[in-house]
């Protein structure tokens, strides 16, 4: 028969202490970041009169869904989730076209002119001619009050680029690209049917990166859009809350007292109705982050 080996631990107490302490810290720094989370979620479906007193923790007082009611009432909320989906959709894939192609471009030792085009994007990076002169600029292109206010202009981050041109660095080899040669393949040719299909991970994290930051762009529909049909859905979220938390009007304190109700109550509403859409997504493209950067080309 054989004997069994008894499994020898070589963690020595210090080790198991360590291990606990972090264990725990992890533990601690989950629920801070997972708390705020769920109190939103309960206050969103609780009375405004006990999120008002403090009476909210852990778990609703009571199922009170009038906020969702009141916002989903307004026809400029559906309106908005248009327009975002249409922005996010349409940018996103326009960002996505930009980016990575210029991303294996600058990734290439031998692009001519490589060292002189890297300094033109860095200088973007840290160097802008402000708002007035943007503003001039989308408005001699005729784009202001336009869908493409918000399309064009933002079409490529630089940052993102970089991140792509990291990624091809490590992962894509010059003698790979010397084979897809040799057979007789063009540049075209090997970034189609090479390049591209290495290159999931990287893509599901741009298209994650450029989806999140479209998704919650206000500033630009700020500065760009008048026309309340082409208002993003965070445009809109906003003016909601501004309405709302506007409590100089009432006259008495029972006024001032119900409208803030009200705007605590939709406060919380609105920002559950902004961040779930694109919360669903991320399970979507969660396994390419387990990937990582650094898949190889050759696994």
């Amino acid at each position: 028969m054989v004997k069994r080996r008894k499994k020898i631990n070589m963690e020595s107490k210090g080790d198991k202490y360590f291990r606990i302490g972090v264990i725990i810290l992890m533990i601690s720094f989950a629920i801070i970041i997972a708390y705020p989370l769920w109190f939103m979620v309960i206050a969103s479906i609780s009375s405004p009169d006990a999120v008002l007193n403090g009476e909210v923790w852990l778990w609703p007082d009571t199922i009170d869904l009038s906020g969702y009611v009141k916002i989903f009432n307004d026809p400029l909320i559906w309106i908005g989730y248009r327009n975002t989906i249409l922005y996010t959709l349409v940018g996103t894939t326009l960002s996505i076209v930009l980016t990575i192609p210029a991303g294996y471009a600058l990734s290439r030792p031998n692009l001519p002119y490589r060292k002189y085009f890297m300094w033109f994007f860095i200088i973007t990076m840290f160097f802008g001619g402000g708002l007035i002169p943007f503003y001039f600029l989308v408005s001699s292109l005729g784009m202001i009050d336009t869908f493409w206010a918000l399309i064009i202009p933002q079409g490529l981050s630089v940052w993102n680029m970089f991140m792509v041109k990291a990624y091809y660095e490590s992962n894509v080899s010059s003698e790979l690209i010397e084979a897809a040669e040799m057979d007789g393949a063009s540049q075209l040719r090997t970034f189609w049917s090479i390049i591209l299909p290495i290159s999931k991970p990287i893509i599901a994290v741009m298209i994650l990166f450029y989806a999140v930051g479209k998704w919650n762009s206000y500033f630009d529909a700020m500065v760009f859009i008048r026309n309340e049909n082409l208002y993003p859905l965070q445009i809109v979220l906003r003016n909601i809350l501004i309405v709302n938390d506007n409590s100089s009007g009432g006259i008495t304190g029972e006024d001032i007292y119900e409208r803030l109700k009200l705007a605590n109550q939709i406060k919380y509403g609105v920002i559950i109705v902004s961040s779930l859409p694109i919360i669903m997504i991320y399970p979507l493209v969660q396994r390419f982050f387990k990937e990582g950067f650094l898949v190889g080309s050759f696994k």
